[in-house]
């Protein structure tokens, strides 16, 4: 008789889940330690399952595909020098903090699925992360030979790993990740399938994709493809994880409503370059920082994901309204903020142009009228000093600079929070970095922070910053004074 033929889930569990074993020469407590570390309790590690079923056999034939299709794209367009096609090379500028806060990111996510492969004693979920793991190693190579063709025509491309371990700004992310990183494996899986891929990963690979491509750069455009088709992967695995949690004791509910309230706080802060990026540096705009919020965020997480959710106790994370209200000033408060540090950054800012006004003014109509149209017209006073001239205070939790509004009084009134803690004082730029610090002191006061570290020396000299960053003099500066504003007008006269 023919052998019967296995079906998908007798395949799968054959070629993953039935290659678990059980430890003889250390008890399963020792060989697993953060089993209880979090207090999350779970009764039968069956039950948390891979919903997409990927056995290395299918992951390598899907993998190697879409890697064959990446470059053959990529190596396209290098050759035909694309980077020459672009609307204008300003866009490049959200490419280069793409390319020191992203790789930055992705790469730390690599770690941290590696981390939860090894200490989520679940053998669906280990290997689920194990492969997870293996793409955000491959988006950090995807990513550096995207920006290998740029760096050869434009500045601010050459020393993405100084500034992602080392530049202020970058900061950000790297405490984001670091956060993740020493905390337990179920927070630790919230933090990154979850806070960073389930809510806001379509704002950086849908929304900014979409831009790039509409700014001529396929080069980003196939990039946010290739890389999104995996977060899509992540994200199922995350849902299915979380509502694993919430359904194996109900006494999971309040310590995952604790990770979720955490890490959409943290992962909101930490995307508030994107709304930069998409409505100050982009040429050719396609959708507003206060869009994307509204489809991504308020539309499919707020009240899509939460609502589901709610059946199991699970309510909207904690300043969930805050976030909404902010969506229309926080990507003009970050805008302006860099404006007057162009000296202490590796990409060129710059102020809105006419056109750019016209466009701000229409999607943002009260805001814009009202409050931040003016703000930019007190720098066309020619008395008035551009330049902020010292170190900004980062907020010890998020550790962007002070400068987010309080709530209700945009343009006006800037958000500050002070805790004590051991007889020191520490300072947030929200009630939500605040809290967060007050759950966990103890963590979040050993936070490096780089206005500190450069006043204590540990940076170098002072007036050396430029050289530990990494920099070099033509990095920073105003864009339309830069030499990459004035090769990209002459290289296009050429291609014409």
């Amino acid at each position: 008789m023919a052998k019967k033929k296995r079906g998908l889930k007798e395949e799968y569990n054959l070629l993953t889940r039935d290659l678990d074993w059980d430890p003889t020469f250390v008890t399963r407590e020792e060989m697993y330690p953060y089993t209880d570390f979090e207090g999350i309790k779970i009764h039968n590690w069956n039950n948390l399952e891979d919903p997409f079923r990927v056995t290395v056999e299918s992951y390598v034939r899907i993998q190697g595909e879409k890697e064959r299709k990446f470059h053959a794209i990529r190596e396209n367009i290098d050759l035909l020098q694309g980077q020459l096609d672009m609307t204008d090379a300003r866009w490049l500028e959200a490419m280069k903090i793409f390319s020191s806060v992203a790789l930055n990111g992705e790469y730390n996510a690599h770690r941290l699925f590696q981390f939860i492969a090894r200490h989520v004693p679940s053998p669906a979920i280990r290997f689920a992360a194990i492969t997870q793991s293996v793409d955000e190693l491959r988006h950090v190579q995807n990513e550096v030979l995207l920006f290998n063709n740029y760096n050869k025509y434009y500045q601010g491309f050459h020393d993405w790993k100084n500034y992602a371990h080392r530049h202020w700004l970058t900061s950000v992310v790297k405490s984001f990740f670091e956060d993740a990183q020493s905390a337990g494996p179920f927070e630790a899986l919230v933090a990154i399938a979850f806070g960073f891929e389930v809510a806001f990963t379509n704002l950086l690979f849908v929304t900014m994709g979409a831009t790039a491509v509409a700014n001529r750069d396929q080069s980003y455009g196939a990039v946010s493809f290739t890389t999104q088709s995996d977060e899509s992967r992540h994200m199922t695995l995350g849902m299915m994880a979380l509502r694993a949690m919430i359904e194996e004791d109900p006494d999971n509910i309040p310590i995952v409503q604790k990770f979720l309230d955490k890490w959409f706080w943290k992962a909101y802060r930490a995307f508030t370059v994107v709304g930069y990026i998409l409505d100050y540096i982009a040429p050719k705009k396609v959708m507003s920082w206060k869009e994307a919020y509204e489809m991504y965020i308020e539309d499919q997480v707020l009240n899509g994901l939460f609502k589901d959710l709610e059946v199991y106790g699970i309510r909207k994370p904690k300043y969930w309204e805050q976030t909404v209200q902010e969506k229309e000033h926080n990507s003009h408060i970050a805008a302006l903020v860099l404006y007057r540090l162009p000296h202490v950054l590796y990409f060129h800012p710059f102020a809105p142009t006419e056109e750019d006004k016209k466009w701000l003014a229409e999607k943002y109509p009260e805001s814009w009228e009202n409050i931040w149209s003016k703000k930019w017209e007190a720098f066309e006073d020619p008395n008035f000093d551009r330049l902020y001239p010292g170190l900004p205070m980062v907020c010890q939790t998020c550790q962007y600079p002070m400068f987010f509004d309080e709530p209700g009084q945009p343009g006006f009134n800037t958000a500050f929070r002070t805790s004590e803690h051991e007889g020191e004082v520490y300072h947030f730029c929200s009630d939500g970095c605040k809290d967060i610090f007050d759950d966990e002191p103890d963590k979040i006061k050993q936070a490096w922070l780089p206005p500190h570290e450069i006043f204590k020396g540990t940076c170098g000299p002072a007036e050396d910053l430029a050289n530990y960053w990494g920099m070099e003099p033509e990095d920073g500066g105003d864009y339309y004074e830069s030499v990459d504003h004035q090769n990209f007008e002459k290289w296009k006269k050429v291609r014409a």
